[in-house]
Order: structure tokens, then sequence, then C-alpha cells
């Protein structure tokens, strides 16, 4: 048994995924286990399908085990979203780390890494945020002081995630193997196919506006998307519960703001202030927006203030290993693993009265916001979703 891990969020899955996997099997992987986001996502928004949904598309198009990226990982920037997968995986003990990028060199990537993390790099970047760059900006200049080369990788998302991934496997200390492969298809938020692939973020604006997006997807995937549209279901929104969170934000404190993840510099008061004046979402976030603080963080900050989520939480690490699904491949993973397995598997009640009191948290907040993200389809859910759904499993 060889077996790979893939950080993901398959939101939604679509072809360039499935490469991805297809590639780790000609490496040699005989078993693959995908570390997925659950319903909310990096980008600071519910996912466009639920968790259940897209864990039927991975399993369908040749994951055999999902587990679940605990919320406070999932809506995180690269370093943490990055972390809290590999601690998961090499909890579990896969043997290879697989991921995509825009370089598709490993030996270009760890060189990055291993700049990332020199002492030297971290002065730079703390002169170049005191300078009042966004922390992408101030990691770029201070890397291209350091690494000209390596620079530029830092220019690409994926590039961006993938060196992250190997942090993480350096200050693990974990024995697990990187491998990646050369991104194919359109460039990321890229709203034009390229040799039959699309964005995620294209396939997302094809579902909102009721254009044609099965295929750039898998046909299984495409078919479980549509019947999750049918069924009122998706495609997912936060501008459903648009009010919801205005009307949060208007009830707190500046002290709660404080509390939230990756507020700095006095933020807080800046989303304070933003709150009592915004009656929209798009006012909000251009309200709180300036040089140093990007789109996508403001968005994870507001969504972390709707949630619950204070910045204790992505600090620590993901307390447990929560099945989402298996096929009969996944169950041989979690039966080789059973006496070695670094973190408790979650996969029943009784798993759950087992754990912590972090462990416990942290599900019971993965509970309310499943609970809320039923409310962001047209077609909502009453609560408990999370406690009754069971665990996907298909026969291949």
């Amino acid at each position: 048994m060889l077996t790979a891990g893939i950080v993901s969020e398959f939101n939604p899955f679509h072809r360039g995924h499935a490469a991805l996997i297809s590639r780790t099997r000609e490496e040699g992987a005989t078993h693959i286990v995908a570390v997925m986001s659950g319903n909310f996502v990096q980008r600071g928004e519910p996912a466009i399908l639920s968790k259940w949904a897209r864990t039927r598309q991975a399993l369908l198009n040749g994951v055999d085990l999902v587990l679940e990226l605990p919320l406070p990982w999932a809506l995180s920037g690269a370093e943490t979203f990055a972390f809290g997968g590999v601690f998961l995986l090499d909890a579990l003990g896969v043997d290879i780390l697989s991921f995509g990028s825009e370089c598709g060199r490993i030996d270009e990537l760890q060189s990055a890494a291993k700049a990332l993390n020199s002492s030297s790099f971290r002065d730079a970047i703390k002169n170049e945020i005191k300078n009042g760059a966004t922390f992408a900006k101030a990691r770029q200049n201070a890397m291209s002081q350091i690494d000209g080369e390596a620079s530029r990788l830092l220019r690409e998302p994926n590039n961006i995630l993938a060196i992250e991934y190997l942090k993480a496997v350096d200050r693990l200390h974990s024995k697990v193997i990187p491998f990646t492969i050369q991104r194919i298809g359109a460039a990321h938020d890229a709203q034009d196919a390229v040799n039959d692939i699309a964005s995620a973020s294209k396939i997302r604006k094809c579902m909102h506006t009721g254009e044609s997006f099965a295929a750039w997807m898998p046909e299984n995937a495409a078919e479980i998307a549509l019947r999750e549209i049918k069924a009122g279901s998706a495609p997912v929104s936060i501008g459903t519960v648009e009010r919801a969170i205005l009307a949060k934000l208007r009830g707190m404190s500046r002290e709660e703001f404080a509390s939230l993840p990756d507020i700095s510099e006095g933020l807080e008061n800046r989303i304070y202030d933003a709150s009592r004046q915004a009656c929209s979402l798009d006012e909000l976030y251009s309200l709180i927006k300036s040089k140093r603080y990007t789109h996508a963080r403001i968005r994870r900050i507001v969504l972390s203030a709707f949630l619950e989520l204070d910045s204790s939480l992505n600090k620590r690490v993901p307390p447990y290993l929560r099945v989402l699904g298996f096929n009969k491949r996944g169950t041989e993973i979690l039966h080789s693993r059973k006496s070695s397995v670094k973190l408790p598997i979650v996969t029943n009640t009784s798993d759950i009265l087992s754990l912590d009191n972090d462990g416990k948290s942290v599900l019971e907040l993965e509970s309310r916001a499943t609970d809320l993200y039923s409310l962001c389809s047209s077609q909502a859910a009453p609560c408990g979703r999370d406690r009754t759904t069971g665990i996907l499993s298909i026969s291949s």
C-alpha cells in the first residue's frame, strides 16, 4: 500500500482535480486521501456545493477517503490552511503529499520554502509590512531580497500554496514525500477555459448565472451538481444571508472584533466603523479594504465574525480526523493506520464523546456553521444536519 494525500477544497470538483488524482496514481499511489474544506472555504465564502455533495464527487473520481479540514483552518490564509491540511495527513501517516503548482518542479519549490523559513526572510518581511505593504506584497518583496528566482514563484497562487505545504512538512519534521505536477488548464480565477479545463471560479460563476458548466467537470461530478441545483440546495451564496451577517456585525463591540482571527494593527476599529455604515456586504468590504488588507482577508474576517470564530482556534492544531466518506480502499487506509494514527478518528457519536474539550468545541463550532450554511441556499434545512448526516460509503 502506497498512500497519497491531497489538501483540497474541490469547490467544485473539476477536470483539473481529476488530472492531479490520475497523475498521483501514475506515480504509484494505490490509495488516495483528500483532506477537504467543509462548508466554508478559504475565499471567505460558503462552498458552492455542500461538503457531502463534494465528498461524493471526489469519491466517484479517484479519491478513496475524504477527511474534513476543520473550519478554523479551512477559513484561514494560505499558511494556516496548508499547515492544517498537512498536519492531518501526517497524523494519518500518508506516504506522499501530492499537489499542483504552476512551477511543477519540486526542487525549486523546496528552495523557496527553505528561503521563506530563514531568519533573514523574517527580518525582511517585518520591514516590508512596517512600511505598509500587504502581506502578499511584503512576502514577495522580502523574498526578492533573499532569492530573486524564488520570488517569481510567489506571483502564482498554486505555487504559494505548494510552498506553504513544504514549509509545513519541514515544520512537522514529517517523513511524507512531496510530489507536484504542473497545473494544467485555466489559471486560478481565470474566466476562460484552456484545453477543456476551466477554473473553479469560472464554474462557480456559471452555476450562479445559470450557464452551462458540465463540460468542465467529470460527467458524474456534473450530474451531482445538477441534482443539487434542481433540489434547491445549490448554488450556495453568501448573498442569501447578507442581512443576517450585517445584523451580527452591528451588534458586535470593538473588543469582539479584536478577538477575531487575522486582526492586527487596529483593523478592528476599521471594521467596527464600517459595520455601522454599510448596507450591503459589497459596501462593507469596500469600506474596510485598503492597500494593506486584501478582499480575501476581509471576507474571511467578516465570515469568522458571523460564524463566531476567535483567534485562539487556528493557533492550535486540528484535534481530530473526521471522516466524511470512503470507499473500500478508504476503509483499508483506516484499518491499516489504526494502531499508528496520531489523532482520534471521528466516525460516529461515541467517537465524539471520547474527544477532549478542544475536539468537542471545534466539532460544535462546525455543527453551528453547518446550520448557518443551510440558510445560504434557496432550500433551507433545519438545524442538526452535521450530526445526523452519516458517512458517505461508496462501493468501488
